[in-house]
């Protein structure tokens, strides 16, 4: 068979080289970093703190004889939680581990021994680095548009359905691809908002809540938060929602692509994905 009549073999266009776009501004970078060293010291001295009383309660007053709504502690050499009338086997991990009976091992608290006094000067000193971190990044957010152009949700994403849709399509590990990826998707902007503008700020206002000196400045406080304990209590609940965030963040970054997640929020580059062809 001649070159003329013979069959030509089809073969697939090479797909086009993805694009690198500057995607992570340097002021968005260094607060990312900062706040995120902060919260991580925080949440481990908040820890060495904990341990000093580890029962929280509801209202204004706490100590040994009254109720609490949660507990970690041990019996003998099993450890427990306790979260109302619901009782935890915790032996190894919380309550009692080989190498210590503090309701948080030393692994997690800084620092690695109990000394209240030390928690409580790495606790003040970070959370005075998360105050001014913060009031310089809504500062930057607000002059530079950052806040209205890349962190608000418009009309659009606020849709039930165009919401429901991002769920199911992260719910499938299936990430926003091409030009879809320079931008934050609307379950993202979401979680920085809230984080920004709720869990930060409720986490200063309940820390200066349980300051005794702080409450003869701001008395409201005691009265929004219903007492200083109760103030303790959303404390926690605050700190475990930032571990939680901290834990689906990271998983994110792991399964949309580590290293192309990590090159844009420490130079600011990010290579986007490649567009599925299920979407051509």
């Amino acid at each position: 068979m001649d070159a003329e009549t013979s069959p030509v073999t089809l073969q697939n266009p090479p797909e086009a080289p993805q694009k690198l776009v500057y995607r992570s501004r340097l002021p968005v970078r260094i607060w990312h970093w900062l706040n995120a060293l902060s919260i991580f010291a925080l949440l481990m001295s908040g820890a060495t703190i904990f341990n000093a009383h580890p029962r929280l309660y509801w209202g204004k007053f706490g100590a040994n004889y009254d109720q609490p709504w949660l507990v970690i502690g041990k019996r003998g050499q099993e450890g427990f939680l306790a979260l109302g009338g619901l009782e935890i086997p915790t032996t190894g991990f919380l309550g009692y581990t080989p190498y210590s009976t503090k309701a948080i091992p030393p692994l997690f608290t800084i620092p690695n021994y109990y000394s209240l006094a030390e928690g409580r000067q790495w606790h003040f000193f970070f959370a005075w680095v998360l105050v001014i971190s913060l009031i310089a990044f809504l500062i930057y957010a607000i002059l530079s548009k950052h806040l209205s152009r890349h962190l608000a949700i418009t009309s659009e994403e606020r849709k039930p359905s165009h919401l429901w849709q991002d769920i199911k399509q992260h719910a499938r590990l299936r990430f926003p691809t091409g030009e879809a990826a320079r931008a934050y998707n609307p379950l993202q902007k979401i979680a920085y908002l809230g984080v920004i503008f709720v869990l930060i700020p409720v986490v200063i206002l309940t820390g200066m809540t349980m300051s005794p000196n702080l409450n003869a400045a701001f008395p409201f406080l005691l009265d929004i938060f219903g007492g200083r304990q109760s103030a303790r209590s959303i404390h926690f609940l605050c700190a475990a929602a930032f571990c939680a965030f901290i834990f689906i963040h990271l998983l994110m970054v792991v399964l949309a692509g580590p290293i192309n997640e990590l090159r844009s929020i420490v130079t600011g580059w990010y290579r986007l994905p490649s567009a599925r062809k299920d979407l051509l």
